[in-house]
C-alpha cells in the first residue's frame, strides 16, 4: 500500500474506535458514526484541525515528537500502535534512513547459532525472520512445526501456511486469534521496513489469495509478538499448550528466536517429552540411510 494510503487509513481506523465518552467529550450533537471527529482529535492532540487533517490525508512529514506523542494519547494507542505511528512517521521524513537491517538471503545460519539450538533439547527452538519464513531451529523444533516444515507449497513461512492451507485450522485449535496476532504482526513490521521488498510481496500475494487476511490487513491493526501462549494440535502427540517468549539476536536483526515450554508436571509436558523422542528416532533412522 502507498504509504500515504497507509498512514490515513491507520489514523482513520484509529478515530473511529474510540467514542466520544472514552475521550471525555461530552454531547457533541447527533452522530453519523460512533467515532470522533476530526476536529475533536485535533481539540485532544492541541492541534488545529488543518494539521490534523493534513496528517490523516497521509502527510505525516515533518511532524514533531511532541505531537506525535500527543496524538497518540488522544487516540489512546498502545504501545505497538505508538510504535506503528513513529514507524509511519519516520518513513516520511524528507531523507529516508539507510536501511538498518540486511536481506535474510545475504545471511547465513552460523555454526554457532545451530550449534546453540541443538544443545537445547527439553524445549522447542525455532528463528524465523521478518517476513515469517522459518530460518533455523533445533530437532524438537523442527518436529513441532513438520506439519509447516514438510508442506512444499507454503515454502516455510507460517503466514503461507496459516491462511492457504485448511490444514492450518486443525494445526492450530485457535486459528482466529494466531490468524489477527499474525497479520498485525505483519503490520507492525511492514511499518519498520516499508522498502522491504519481499515483506511487501508477500503481503500482496496474501491480500490477493486470501479473503480473510486481506480482511484482517484492512483493519490496521498492530501489535508486538513478545510472549505468549500457544495451542498446537500436533498430528502424533496431540494437543499442546506451550508458553513462548521471543528473543531478538542482535548479530541479525532480521531474525526472532522463539522457545516454548510447557507447564511442569502438565499434559502437555508429556507430550513434548514424547514428541522429543520421536525428534531423535527420526534423525537416528534418517542417519542410517
Amino acid at each position: 500500500m502507498e504509504h500515504r494510503a497507509q498512514v490515513a487509513e491507520f489514523l482513520r481506523t484509529r478515530r473511529d474506535r474510540i467514542t466520544p465518552e472514552q475521550a471525555g467529550i461530552i454531547g457533541g450533537g447527533r452522530r453519523r458514526v460512533p467515532g470522533l471527529r476530526r476536529e475533536e482529535v485535533a481539540l485532544l492532540t492541541g492541534v488545529s484541525v488543518e494539521y490534523y487533517a493534513r496528517m490523516e490525508r497521509g502527510d505525516l512529514a515533518g511532524v514533531s515528537l511532541e505531537v506525535l506523542d500527543a496524538l497518540a494519547r488522544a487516540l489512546q494507542l498502545d504501545e505497538a500502535e505508538t510504535d506503528h505511528l513513529a514507524d509511519l512517521a519516520q518513513a516520511a521524513a524528507p531523507t529516508p534512513p539507510r536501511r538498518r537491517r540486511a536481506a535474510p538471503t545475504q545471511q547465513a545460519v552460523k555454526p554457532t547459532l545451530q550449534r546453540f539450538l541443538d544443545a537445547v533439547t527439553g524445549a522447542p527452538m525455532w528463528v524465523r525472520d521478518r517476513r515469517l519464513d522459518f530460518v533455523a531451529a533445533n530437532p524438537l523444533g523442527r518436529a513441532l512445526y513438520a506439519p509447516m516444515l514438510d508442506d512444499p507449497a507454503n515454502r516455510g513461512n507460517t503466514a503461507r501456511f496459516t491462511f492457504l492451507n485448511p490444514a492450518s485450522h486443525v494445526f492450530f485449535p485457535d486459528w482466529e486469534d494466531n490468524a489477527e496476532g499474525m497479520v498485525a504482526t505483519l503490520r507492525t513490521y511492514a511499518g519498520q521496513s516499508p522498502h522491504d521488498k519481499r515483506l511487501t510481496d508477500l503481503i500482496g500475494e496474501l491480500v490477493t489469495r486470501s479473503d480473510t487476511f486481506r480482511h484482517l490487513w484492512a483493519k490496521h491493526d498492530v501489535r508486538h509478538h513478545r510472549a505468549g501462549l500457544k495451542r498446537i494440535h500436533h498430528p502424533v502427540v496431540g494437543d499442546l499448550e506451550l508458553s513462548y517468549e521471543a528473543m531478538e539476536l542482535p548479530t541479525n536483526p532480521d531474525w526472532f528466536m522463539f522457545a516454548f515450554t510447557a507447564e511442569p508436571g502438565s499434559p502437555s509436558e508429556e507430550r513434548l517429552k514424547l514428541l522429543g523422542s520421536v525428534a531423535i528416532s527420526s534423525d537416528v533412522s534418517a542417519s542410517r540411510h
